[in-house]
């Protein structure tokens, strides 16, 4: 019986669900085991669960379970260096490059598990098949309007913390911008992220310049980036993305006053945004990447947590169709994701 065991998230701020209840007795209803941890945070109350017929289990004791559970979660583990033996789904950034991705996979090396990535559950053409994206975008845009709503003030962009809707968040940013109409650029237009980004800005009456694949595929440099108040990059950093901000923006004549760097990889190699390295909290939404005029570079890397019921409802929802096909690991998306790590994981040196 194939065993889904779903993890407490360990990280600040993370209110998502990669499950819902319904689910839940769907995959049970299939013949599934779901053990589903305690969770003080999870949007979703662990008592929902239990009637779904789920078995409750203490938060973090998913290292103890049986060698043949496969561990769901959506962001990191808790930092540790200790072997990973069971198979995990989740969201690992570690395939490009990045310091604790290298880290984890080592982790997995030494206990002889295996990493599903979710970034990495695709399609037979490629296309990911359960994403977070439109609420990173929409989620990202705000926080990034809210920033340079605050820019001229003494203190920076103010604390952020998840809003019960989209609308309410709206409404918070309508408020803060308090009828400016800053110009926007967003670059990744077509995707689900870009989409996000644009149905905020356009919800608020702005003018929203849209690229996507025929405009950047010349590879350029590209001066009109800076011509906007505020760019949306919503495009992920892999080989042969092009820059889109070069390491000497700050000199360089401009209007662009905020970056929404909502694909968000700061420490990868292909990153297209070279002013700043290091992502953004909530409690500290941006970086002052460049003075006079001042730029700020929005980075939060787990912007749908902002709207964690909306954002958990739509991913769960895209999900759940390919977790019932877990008792098939090999095969199909779960199969391809595989793929993906057993190329990884031979780069793994110690």
């Amino acid at each position: 019986m194939t065993h889904l065991w779903v993890r407490a998230e360990s990280r600040e701020n993370e209110d998502r669900a990669g499950i819902l209840p319904g689910g839940v007795a769907a995959l049970i209803a299939d013949g599934f085991q779901v053990t589903v941890e305690e969770s003080p945070t999870r949007v979703v109350d662990i008592g929902e669960y239990a009637k779904a017929g789920a078995r409750i289990a203490t938060a973090g004791s998913w290292m103890d379970a049986p060698g043949d559970v496969i561990v769901f979660g959506l962001k990191e583990l808790p930092d540790s260096d200790a072997p990973l033996r069971h198979r995990h789904i989740m969201f690992g950034h570690a395939y490009k490059g990045q310091p604790a991705g290298q880290r984890l996979l080592a982790r997995f090396k030494a206990g002889g598990g295996t990493l599903y990535d979710l970034e990495y559950l695709e399609d037979v053409e490629g296309r990911r098949v359960a994403a977070f994206g439109y609420w990173a975008g929409y989620a990202g845009a705000a926080v990034s309007l809210l920033a340079l709503a605050a820019l001229d003030d003494p203190a920076p962009c103010p604390p952020v913390r998840a809003w019960p809707s989209s609308r309410v968040m709206r409404e918070d940013v309508k408020t803060a911008l308090n009828g400016a109409k800053p110009t926007a650029l967003v670059i990744g237009a077509l995707g689900r992220v870009g989409t996000g980004a644009s149905d905020l800005c356009q919800e608020l009456g702005l003018k929203v310049t849209k690229w996507d694949m025929p405009e950047t595929s010349h590879g350029g440099p590209f001066p009109e980036v800076l011509d906007h108040d505020v760019f949306f990059n919503c495009i992920l950093a892999r080989p042969g993305t092009p820059v889109f901000v070069p390491a000497d923006a700050c000199k360089a004549p401009r209007a662009l006053r905020v970056i929404g760097d909502i694909a968000c990889d700061p420490d990868s190699d292909y990153s297209p945004i070279k002013v700043y390295d290091e992502v953004t909290r909530w409690a500290a939404p941006v970086i002052r990447a460049c003075q006079d005029p001042p730029l700020d570079v929005m980075a939060i890397d787990n912007l749908p947590s902002l709207l964690p019921r909306e954002s958990s409802e739509d991913f769960a929802a895209q999900l759940l169709p390919h977790l019932a096909m877990l008792d098939r690991l090999e095969s199909g998306v779960w199969g391809r994701a595989k793929t993906y790590f057993d190329t990884h994981i031979q780069k793994v040196t110690t």
